[in-house]
């Protein structure tokens, strides 16, 4: 089938569209953290003036006794309510302006969001075939996936949504990347991949792929949060952080975590059961230890250790979030270092 240029050119027009987006949300989400973490600052330091307010009224009415000269009726209040402002009034203030930001960066991230599944759309009508044949379109779809499931769960759990920076700014990179190192013209796949199995294997692949990205963004944030709250604990008091105090709690974190291996694990295995079945009517096995397929086992290994480890040894927290960090530094290896340098039966990267 020939390629359709002129939809190949939209496609590449919205690909570009999509970093707009997600570069936006970005920087609204930044505008919501930074917002917010003023608003708490103001709202502390609010409190302290009123507490400090009370504490002079006692004096100034023992002063007034015995006097012979009283102050206007009512200057009193009218300088204490110049000096102290309402309770949490600009505070509320920067709150919302921060509230409107983030509310924006969530609406440009959707923006960004649909921009790229046009993108991939319009790129598979153009070559005709599922677009997620070669490096720079899968990097592309699990980049769909992991935002998709932002989002998801923003509408389960709003308090979650400071994760969203962190999932965005590795988003963007990753298809900048892509953009820059991986990017081929749209073209049909090699024929060793003119298969059904490709819209089966390949899919479930990259969905489970996007599901661990946002799980590895979840651990991390949880080693940031609960070193923080190990902090506070010692120190018997809440304590100022740039990002730890914005984020949600370490338990919600590590919930997260679990939760979205715990779905993306199952997928996960069936992708490397169907690859396993295209091997044997493709290569006539169905497993040869090629390197993806060892990478592709050593991660499923290093993901069952994890949940394995949650359900019988107790291991929640730091030691839960390590072993899902080095599971993610096993799907990272398989992705970049296995498609680009060790060569193999499952070389279809499509650089050259």
């Amino acid at each position: 089938m020939a390629v359709d240029l002129a939809l190949a050119n939209i496609s590449d027009h919205l690909y570009s569209g999509a970093l707009v987006g997600y570069s936006a949300g970005i920087v609204m989400l930044c505008g919501d953290f930074a917002f917010g973490k003023s608003g708490r600052k103001k709202e502390a330091k609010e409190a302290a003036l009123l507490a400090a307010a009370e504490e002079k009224q006692p004096a100034l009415v023992g002063a007034s006794v015995g006097s012979t000269l009283q102050p206007p009726a009512g200057s009193e209040d009218r300088a204490d309510s110049s000096a102290v402002p309402a309770p949490g009034e600009g505070a509320d203030r920067t709150a919302r302006i921060g509230a409107k930001m983030g509310l924006f960066g969530v609406v440009f991230t959707l923006l960004g969001l649909i921009a790229q599944i046009a993108s991939a759309a319009v790129r598979g009508i153009a070559i005709g075939r599922l677009p997620w044949g070669n490096m720079f379109e899968f990097a592309s779809i699990i980049s769909i996936v992991a935002v998709a499931t932002y989002l998801i769960t923003l509408g389960r759990k709003p308090r979650l949504r400071f994760i969203g920076l962190f999932v965005l700014v590795p988003v963007v990179i990753i298809l900048v990347l892509a953009g820059l190192d991986l990017y081929v013209e749209a073209a049909p796949v090699v024929a060793a991949l003119r298969s059904y199995w490709l819209a089966i294997h390949v899919t479930a692949a990259s969905i489970a792929t996007g599901i661990f990205f946002v799980s590895t963004v979840a651990s991390a944030l949880y080693l940031v949060k609960e070193r923080h709250e190990r902090k506070e604990a010692a120190a018997g008091m809440r304590l100022p952080s740039r990002v730890a105090g914005s984020l949600p709690s370490s338990t919600a974190l590590d919930r997260l975590a679990a939760r979205t291996v715990t779905f993306a694990f199952p997928i996960w295995t069936f992708a490397i059961i169907c690859g396993a079945i295209w091997a044997e009517a493709a290569w006539g096995r169905y497993w040869g230890w090629d390197p993806k397929e060892t990478w592709a086992f050593i991660s499923w290994v290093a993901y069952a250790g994890y949940l394995h480890a949650r359900a019988t040894a107790g291991w929640k927290g730091r030691k839960a979030a390590y072993l899902n960090l080095l599971a993610a530094v096993t799907m990272l290896f398989n992705f970049v270092v296995v498609n680009t340098v060790v060569s193999g039966l499952h070389s279809y990267s499509g650089l050259s």
